[in-house]
């Protein structure tokens, strides 16, 4: 349990369009020093509570409070302590990109021209291009530079990644480490691109059709779920393998694979020892630990 007071509580919120419940009955706690995984498929409410976080959207039911105060009612203090990125990156056309980065932070006192210097440098952006003309990839990492020029405390990432290419999004996953690296600064990052969001969250979130299916640590995550290889070293397998809660299995004569769900290491190990097999545990990729808890 942590111990510290969340910059984000959510209790009981719900929230409607039309006849469509996108948030149903949430519960959840933000705290300071993490980087939060929010995890789920289109439409299962992830970029709505994102929204209600910062005050976008009003909760039907329910409360959501943000550093304090009540999300809906936030005003330039707590808003100055976010920086938010869109998956559509929203951005002043006409301006040119160094117009546009000199707009923006005029209205921080603490905007960092070092950490700007260097982001445009990496990022390879030129400050001389009109914003509407931006490739989507560069549009998205200007909205990225807009976001943490700042270095806000909470930093919100709606598919920040998704218009990046693979070498870009390799970039952007060093540079949320070494933000994170700042004393309780929190980054809520929501990504369908699952191989590159387990490498950088030590929390999970996990939604789906409005409601959180799981919350908790991704250490935590990664140990309820395992794969079990198993080769029989001579003649065949048995018929009845003696292990529990099997999620999966795969397997022919000599050979088996399985999925095993909340079995610690050691009883895996104590019940492969009756096999007289070789037996190899590993922990599953996020993926196809977000398959089995969405299933």
């Amino acid at each position: 349990m942590n111990s510290e007071n969340p910059i984000v509580q959510m209790r009981k919120v719900c929230k409607r369009f039309g006849n469509i419940k996108a948030l149903d009955d949430i519960d959840l706690e933000i705290h300071p020093g993490r980087i939060i995984g929010l995890l789920g498929a289109n439409g299962a409410g992830k970029s709505t509570l994102l929204r209600h976080i910062i005050g976008l959207y009003k909760e039907d039911e329910g409360e959501c409070v943000t550093f304090g105060r009540e999300a809906g009612k936030l005003g330039p203090k707590e808003l100055g302590r976010i920086g938010y990125v869109h998956q559509e990156g929203e951005l002043l056309d006409w301006m040119t990109v160094k117009q546009l980065i000199r707009y923006v932070s005029t209205y921080y006192p603490n905007w960092n021209r070092e950490l700007e210097e260097k982001y445009v440098t990496d990022y390879e952006i030129s400050t001389k291009a009109r914003v509407g003309s931006l490739s989507p990839g560069q549009r998205q990492r200007l909205a990225i530079l807009l976001a943490i020029g700042f270095e806000p405390e909470l930093l919100i990432l709606d598919e920040p990644a998704a218009a990046l290419d693979p070498v870009a999004r390799a970039r952007f996953l060093d540079l949320l480490l070494q933000i994170i690296q700042a004393e309780n600064r929190t980054i809520i990052i929501s990504s369908h691109i699952l191989s590159d969001v387990e490498k950088v969250i030590d929390h999970a979130v996990i939604m789906k059709e409005g409601r959180i299916l799981l919350d908790c640590s991704f250490d935590e995550l990664r140990e309820r779920f395992s794969r079990v290889r198993i080769s029989a070293l001579g003649g065949e397998l048995p018929v009845e393998l003696p292990f529990e809660n099997v999620v999966h299995c795969k397997r022919s004569d000599g050979q088996a694979i399985l999925t095993v769900q909340d079995c610690p290491r050691e009883k895996l190990q104590e019940q492969a020892k009756s096999l007289n097999c070789w037996v190899e545990i590993e922990a599953l990729p996020l993926e196809e630990i977000y398959k089995i808890v969405v299933s």
